[in-house]
């Protein structure tokens, strides 16, 4: 049963993370590139979450707790300089 779930799971990941490239490359905003961006990343920690559950080795949970905290700090230097650059023309 694990492994039909698992390849559902990858292929819906898959799916989902060509739309998000198609985003990032249209994306009309900086805006729109770096939450594309971040959801990439968040796609991968999903990812890693299904290998995880798949191979039953559960070591693979700390990197994508790592990759977790990665996205977030990259996703708050990117907000933080979007504001700084919205300031000062």
């Amino acid at each position: 049963m694990i492994p039909i779930v698992t390849d559902i799971a990858f292929i819906l990941l898959g799916l989902a993370a060509t739309m998000v490239v198609v985003r990032i490359i249209r994306g009309p905003t900086l805006a729109d590139r770096i939450l594309g961006l971040d959801m990439l990343s968040l796609l991968g920690i999903g990812a890693i979450g299904a290998f995880a559950l798949r191979t039953g080795l559960y070591l693979y949970l700390d990197l994508a707790i790592a990759l977790a905290l990665v996205a977030f700090v990259a996703t708050i230097a990117f907000a933080r300089y979007l504001i700084s650059r919205g300031r000062h023309p």
